[in-house]
């Protein structure tokens, strides 16, 4: 699991620290684009391929550094996952919303109808914040979990409910979470109220793919 878990609410953020984390987390993505194969990045931007794959620290500030240029990778498409289109099974609704929460404690995934979700072969996501939207109580879930395979190991979890005391509907992630091209995963939230309906758990991502004619 990472080590340093935590949910940092969007109002203590400035205008110029939510735009920093965004292009720090773009700048993780196409690191591990580099290393999972989409694109070329190392063709793509100067001194990158005189890095070692172990140095990650160095990759990432480099990356980083030709992103506030303005450039980007010729080679690497990027926008945000289409639940209906990215997925190797679609959910039962295409959205972030979850199964009706029928009962406090039950865990539920994100992806309606779809316990173990994969993305379609050669995509990476990077999920760095959270959104939630509910009809019926100000925060209905209490954790957010995301894991590698349907029960498998847990890559990482944030306590949602000083969300839900502050009122609070976005958040951002201590650390963005990265999902390999084709990797079973999962991503689950406890129900907090048993509202009995379906609740929006809005995951803000990067979705990675290489470069090409055609926006899935």
């Amino acid at each position: 699991m990472a080590s340093r878990n935590y949910l940092v609410m969007s109002n203590d953020m400035t205008l110029s620290d939510k735009k920093e984390y965004r292009l720090n987390a773009l700048s993780a993505g196409l690191e591990r684009c580099g290393l999972r194969g989409i694109g070329d990045i190392k063709a793509d931007i100067p001194g990158l391929a005189g890095i070692p794959d172990a140095n990650k620290v160095a990759r990432v500030k480099l990356i980083h550094n030709y992103l506030i240029t303005g450039q980007w990778p010729r080679s690497i498409d990027q926008r945000e996952l289409t639940t209906g289109t990215d997925l190797v099974v679609a959910p039962a609704v295409d959205s972030w919303l979850t199964a009706p929460m029928a009962a406090v404690g039950n865990i539920v995934s994100c992806f309606q109808g779809v316990a173990a979700p994969q993305l379609v072969q050669g995509k990476l996501m990077v999920c760095y914040a959270v959104s939630v939207e509910s009809s019926a109580v100000p925060m209905p879930v209490s954790r957010l979990i995301f894991r590698r395979g349907a029960a498998g190991n847990v890559q990482a979890q944030f306590d949602m409910e000083p969300m839900g005391i502050r009122w609070e509907v976005d958040a951002f992630f201590s650390e963005v979470v990265v999902i390999d091209p084709q990797d079973v995963f999962a991503i689950q939230v406890r129900c907090r109220n048993a509202t009995a309906v379906a609740e929006i758990v809005h995951i803000h991502n990067f979705l990675f793919e290489s470069a090409g004619l055609v926006v899935a």
